[in-house]
């Protein structure tokens, strides 16, 4: 399977909440979804009518984009445990510049910049174990 059709996998995986996906060396796909389970004895919610709509509270709008980890990994900030970091905050990076690298099943794939801005944040430490879909950066102007 090449690499972009895993990428499309994992996205069917979490906007469809499937739990296992299974690939046949024929090309036979099978996906899975577990029900979610229902607690026996569990009390009904119980609903105030007489009490005001409360707002959910939001987190303030931060500035920049995001730049989500495509896949799940090891997220390493250096090319090796002696270089300096490829970025760091304040740094200025070009679209297409390498940001980081994500170990994936023992393949270093270089994570790059979706745009030109200045790092404002890294949002994860080198070594870290990072997700599909976690944030990595936060980039602005």
């Amino acid at each position: 399977m090449k690499m972009q059709e895993l990428k499309n996998l994992a996205a069917l995986m979490k906007e469809y909440d499937l739990t296992r996906v299974e690939v046949t060396p024929d090309g036979n796909i099978t996906m899975e979804r577990m029900a979610q389970p229902v607690l026996a004895g569990a009390p009904a919610p119980v609903i105030n009518q007489a009490a005001e709509p409360v707002a959910a509270a939001q987190p303030p709008q931060e500035e920049g984009t995001v730049i989500y980890s495509p896949m799940v990994g090891v997220f390493y900030a250096a090319s090796s445990p002696d270089a300096d970091p490829f970025v760091k905050k304040g740094d200025i990076v070009k679209k297409g510049d390498v940001l980081c690298i994500i170990e994936a099943m023992k393949l270093m794939n270089e994570i790059n910049a979706e745009r030109d801005g200045e790092i404002l944040e890294v949002l994860v430490q080198n070594g870290q174990l990072v997700e599909f879909g976690q944030p990595l950066f936060r980039i602005g102007e």
